[in-house]
């Protein structure tokens, strides 16, 4: 069977693991969870998810998936120190970007090879936002379409949950797997 065979046939060992802690997740980060020639996670700053507290391939509202993970928020967070002084608030684009995460993480887990990058989405609205005075965020993912092939998409609904209260709805986000960078 030639190599480029070989890194296409899924690879469902972690398919039963159905929540994360964060030290999972940095292993994600260095390549260590899913293997090389698999999706990682950002590391440290940059890791906007805190655990995966479910995750299935069968879940949410077109029954293609599910995925629910938490973001412990405190005042010491290193983006709000300098967004914006004297006002602080976690940027939204960070919000999107933990969506973004939890996609790819979601097409990796369920056992696809290739690189993520985020491809976009449609409506975003900001209907709140994370304060230094909130202690909690929830992400909620829906998946809604998963595309095989040289290019693995999926897309999928999202909101993101303060304390509670939904602060942010994201439809149609997108990522691609990749298995070539020189793809993209």
């Amino acid at each position: 069977m030639s190599e480029s065979k070989v890194t296409r046939e899924l690879d469902r060992s972690l398919i039963d693991k159905q929540t994360f802690n964060r030290d999972e997740l940095l292993d994600c980060g260095y390549g260590r969870l899913f293997g090389p020639g698999r999706a990682h996670l950002p590391i440290n700053e940059m890791l906007m998810i805190d655990r995966i507290i479910h995750i299935d391939e069968t879940g949410g509202k077109k029954g293609k998936g599910k995925i629910i993970a938490e973001l412990d928020i405190n005042p010491d967070l290193w983006f709000f120190k300098c967004h914006f002084i004297g006002d602080p608030v976690m940027p939204g684009c960070l919000g999107l970007d933990a969506l973004w995460q939890l996609l790819g993480f979601h097409l990796a887990w369920k056992g696809n090879w290739g690189i993520g990058r985020a491809l976009g989405c449609g409506k975003v609205s900001f209907k709140g936002q994370v304060l230094p005075t909130a202690t909690r965020l929830t992400y909620e993912i829906d998946i809604l379409k998963v595309r095989g092939g040289q290019t693995v998409l999926g897309i999928a609904d999202a909101i993101v949950i303060a304390d509670g209260r939904t602060i942010y709805t994201a439809d149609s986000i997108k990522v691609g797997l990749f298995t070539s960078i020189d793809d993209f």
